[in-house]
């Protein structure tokens, strides 16, 4: 481990936020018939809710790729270049760094139900146990007849038991108390991406090479392949609301779909070259986007249909993941070694 100071960060209000008032919707009637494209109004009962964003410089050269805001206040991170599980104190920018092994690559990492730091290891095909107090690293490899899974995210559902995706064409389990690990493979082979599990008990995986969402059954380890309306959309990441509603980010069509459990509905991202890579729902039920294509990121009000964008102010930001806590919306900016955090402007 090592720690060093980085100082304090001003936070800035970045220029060029754009609310869009009229947008373009795509609806899906269940069993993924054809769709029909309908234009939608937004709401005008509500403004648009801005927002600002602060950056956190990191170790030079450690590529962070996801985050997850630790139950101490600070914010965990995958530093996928250097092998390393790092920790930023938003209060003074200070940053610390736990080694996980020789070959290790980290790519996620969530905070589990016992507070400790999960984290999905391609470079070491395993998932990895982090303790908060002590840095004790725990490894759970894969099966030896599962090699170079590429690990990709993993989610807890609500009975705790940890489900991981890897994108060369697997999803699986881990039981945290035994340490058991089961291994499936996906309907349509390569493509496992982001993972979430919702509130009613259902965990769903995007495939981004299989252009589908895949909803898990726990109990056999099968999966329900479950297409959005638009064809070959890419579904990277997935997230659920309080509704159980799942959000996907579309990286090839540059859309936002939600899927309320019966039907598909999407938007389109403002812009002309949209590249949706993260979704993120936060503790209001607002969707948040990371966009490469205006290296963006974007706030999605479902009640009124209206986005805000903020442009980062250097360009490559190349935010891979958001996950947040009450009031802060966190990502890692592997692109300029840097972490964000988006928080209600005023």
């Amino acid at each position: 481990m090592r720690l060093g100071a980085l100082g304090l960060v001003a936070a800035f209000a970045v220029a060029g936020c754009r609310p869009i008032d009229g947008i373009v919707s795509r609806t899906a009637p269940p069993g993924n018939a054809a769709t029909p494209v309908v234009t939608t109004v937004a709401s005008a009962t509500r403004a648009p809710v801005d927002f600002v964003m602060q950056e956190y410089p990191v170790t030079h050269g450690q590529g962070p790729h996801d985050v997850a805001p630790a139950r101490d206040g600070g914010v965990w991170y995958t530093a996928q270049l250097s092998g390393e599980l790092g920790w930023l104190d938003p209060r003074f920018g200070v940053v610390k760094a736990i080694k996980l092994g020789a070959g290790s690559a980290p790519h996620g990492v969530i905070v589990g139900p016992d507070g400790a730091a999960w984290v999905t290891d391609g470079g070491l095909n395993a998932i990895l146990r982090v303790d908060p107090s002590t840095n004790e690293i725990k490894r759970f490899p894969l099966p030896a007849d599962r090699p170079n899974a590429s690990l990709n995210t993993a989610t807890f559902d609500r009975d705790g038991t940890l489900w991981f995706t890897g994108q060369n064409g697997i999803f699986g389990r881990l039981d945290p108390r035994s340490g058991a690990i089961a291994v499936f493979d996906a309907p349509r082979g390569p493509g496992p991406y982001g993972i979430a599990s919702c509130p009613d008990g259902n965990v769903y995986y995007a495939s981004l090479a299989g252009s589908y969402v895949g909803r898990i059954d726990r109990e056999t380890g099968g999966a329900a392949v479950l297409v959005p309306p638009t064809p070959g959309q890419g579904a990277r990441r997935v997230w659920c609301d309080s509704k159980s509603r799942v959000w996907v980010s579309e990286w090839n069509s540059g859309e936002l779909a939600r899927y309320d459990g019966n039907s598909w509905k999407e938007w389109k991202l403002p812009g002309d070259r949209a590249m949706a890579y993260a979704v993120y729902v936060d503790d209001a039920d607002v969707v948040w986007v990371t966009e490469w294509g205006s290296n963006s990121l974007v706030r999605f009000d479902p009640a009124t249909e209206t986005f805000v964008v903020r442009s980062h102010p250097s360009p490559n930001a190349n935010v891979r993941q958001l996950l947040g806590r009450h009031g802060e919306v966190w990502g890692a900016m592997s692109g300029q070694d840097k972490l964000v955090v988006a928080r209600p402007a005023g």
